[in-house]
């Protein structure tokens, strides 16, 4: 899953939300130098990309991607499942997904020295271009495939991947809505566990 969905799943608990988004950032054992919340928050983000790696459902969306995009179809995935949530954000919430992003934004900025240096580099661009909010259009996807591509200089091809959105959305969108319903289910069990 990619942020919108680490987010959300991270539920209300603001430290468990930021431990959530900055865990990619955070290597081993490092996470013991957070606060208990924190550590929480990136161990369930762990347990979370687990889950999803092996799920046979991303694992067929994957699948779908893998001959034009080969190991990069994995992150695609991600991506995609993050603009169907986003898309259908009023089924996951009753907060509008503008306010919703606005507040994590904030959260961000009042947590800003905890986060790692590569993502305190990387939030001003997510904030100027408000990434989570463009997931929920198809320019918007095809906007921040085109910025994957070049941090792999242009290796991955991501870019393209918007063609295989266009052409498969309804199986993408239901492997979606069945896969995160699980997860959902997944994730409520794995908080109460840590």
């Amino acid at each position: 899953m990619n942020f919108l969905a680490h987010i959300y799943l991270s539920g209300e608990d603001e430290a468990v939300i930021v431990g959530n988004f900055i865990a990619d950032g955070i290597k081993g054992k490092r996470y013991l130098k957070y606060p208990p919340q924190i550590q929480k928050g990136i161990l369930l983000h762990r347990a979370i990309d687990s889950y999803t790696d092996q799920h046979p459902i991303v694992k067929q969306s994957t699948a779908r991607l893998h001959k034009n995009y080969g190991h990069y179809s994995g992150v695609i995935v991600d991506i995609l499942y993050d603009h169907f949530l986003a898309k259908n954000w009023k089924q996951y919430h009753t907060q509008p997904l503008d306010e919703y992003v606005e507040i994590f934004y904030e959260l961000l900025r009042k947590n800003f020295q905890i986060l790692p240096g590569r993502i305190q580099r990387m939030m001003p661009y997510m904030i100027a271009d408000n990434w989570l909010l463009s997931y929920a259009t198809i320019p918007g996807i095809s906007k921040i495939l085109s910025q994957m591509n070049l941090r792999t200089k242009n290796i991955s091809k991501m870019n393209y991947a918007v063609i295989e959105l266009e052409q498969y959305y309804s199986e993408f969108e239901a492997e979606f809505t069945a896969f995160f319903e699980e997860l959902i289910q997944y994730t409520k069990n794995k908080l109460v566990e840590l």
